[in-house]
């Protein structure tokens, strides 16, 4: 604790708990901030998105690779033309529906050449093989693939033998910017986007929280700041402290993350094939989405904090902590699942529970945000979280001052009066 701020608590004992707190969280704040820890913590998570950046390109260029299909040919060289030509004609109308033909170079010349055999020894990458002729087609391949393109080879056939009869009407098009399945589509993909990050967010920044109280108290400063103010301003100003450098690591974030996008937009957008600028927005807007995601994100990490700090204030060690905090983080894990779960059914009962349950609470009412207008339900529901932030952290004080301080510096100081007290009655010479 720095001079300044234990001056101000040594000199005014009686400061309400408000300023008890904003003395604990401007200290904490400062604390944090100014370490060299924190600066490595904010780098650290730049190096995973880095490489799953990386990962998510060069598999996606592999999937465009792989998902290429060919149909490979193994009739005689004229039919293979004849197809060939057919599917070249075919294409601008049916695009997708006709597969991608080419001769199988091992075939060529070979009028034993057996395309079952050929096909279950992996050989060539064909999803299926055409032999026969124009008149009789036979389409060799798995079972799937077989269903799957045995009527294409059947229209390529039919239009290779007798191209002129086979004339498509020129449909003319009419394009919509967007349509009521397409908006749900989008605010659903919306809602879970949200969710994601406000989980993965809340679980890497409040594990800050939990080595906190057990640091001070092995150093004995936790009995110096329960002497003097009350636990549960102790508390909040904690978790406000963690939360604020919270905001500071996401603003950093944030801010790389929007230089990046600055730079490779053209980039993103080419290789998703999204152009992110047109999607729809939330159902209350971007504007009071962006606004009520920093407050649910900040309730929720208030909610979870609480229960860190307590975990953090019954242990005495490190490897306590860790243990103590892996049921809490499941609990975490579990109650994002059911926030999940629930984003396509509003108004169900099990919608309502992770409503109404203080930790799944932000995540849903977030999803709702992206789905639905309604607001009065917003208002109520930060009232409802910020009620157990207070609940939460006011037990968590009276279990630390019940269970830890009791066998703490303030048990052993009294033991030691008690004890002296005896000595000093048992000194006296008897009269």
């Amino acid at each position: 604790m720095s001079a300044q701020n234990q001056a101000a608590i040594e000199s005014n004992p009686r400061l309400s708990r408000l300023e008890a707190a904003w003395v604990i969280a401007r200290r904490d704040f400062i604390a944090v901030l100014f370490s060299r820890a924190f600066l490595f913590f904010l780098v650290g998570p730049l190096f995973p998105v880095l490489v799953g950046g990386l990962a998510g390109s060069i598999g996606s260029q592999v999937s465009r690779d792989v998902a290429v299909v060919e149909v490979g040919l193994a009739m005689s060289a004229e039919d293979n033309n004849a197809m060939i030509e057919a599917r070249a004609r075919l294409f601008p109308a049916l695009r997708g529906a006709v597969p991608s033909l080419r001769e199988v170079p091992e075939a060529r010349g070979d009028a034993d050449f057996d395309a079952k055999a050929f096909l279950e020894a992996r050989q060539g990458n064909y999803a299926a093989i055409v032999t026969g002729t124009l008149a009789e087609p036979e389409v060799v391949g798995t079972g799937g693939q077989i269903r799957r393109w045995q009527g294409a080879v059947e229209l390529i056939a039919a239009d290779a033998v007798a191209p002129t009869p086979l004339a498509f009407p020129q449909s003319t098009t009419q394009q919509v910017t967007n349509s009521a399945a397409s908006e749900r589509k989008n605010r659903i993909r919306t809602a879970q986007a949200a969710q994601m990050v406000m989980f993965l967010l809340t679980m890497l920044l409040a594990g800050m929280v939990l080595s906190n109280l057990a640091e001070e108290k092995g150093n004995k400063i936790i009995e110096i700041l329960a002497a003097a103010i009350p636990m549960d301003a102790v508390f909040m100003g904690k978790l406000f402290a963690m939360l604020g450098v919270s905001f500071v690591g996401i603003a950093v974030w944030g801010t790389l993350g929007w230089g990046f996008w600055a730079i490779a937009e053209d980039a993103i957008t080419t290789v998703t094939q999204t152009d992110f600028r047109n999607l729809p927005g939330p159902a209350v807007g971007w504007p009071l989405f962006m606004a009520l995601s920093i407050a649910y994100f900040s309730m929720a990490y208030l909610l979870l904090g609480s229960l860190f700090l307590t975990i953090g204030a019954m242990a005495n060690t490190v490897r306590e902590v860790q243990t103590l905090s892996m049921p809490v983080t499941m609990l975490q894990l579990m109650v994002f699942f059911l926030a999940a779960a629930t984003l396509t059914d509003a108004g169900s009962q099990l919608e309502m529970v992770a409503v109404i349950f203080p930790l799944s609470s932000p995540f849903a009412l977030l999803a709702r945000a992206a789905m639905e207008e309604t607001l009065w339900i917003h208002a109520a529901a930060l009232l409802w979280q910020a009620m157990w932030v207070a609940i939460l952290v006011k037990g968590g004080s009276m279990l630390f001052r019940k269970r830890v301080m009791k066998s703490g510096g303030a048990g052993r100081e009294k033991k030691s009066r008690a004890k002296n007290k005896g000595w000093s009655r048992s000194a006296e010479p008897a009269e």
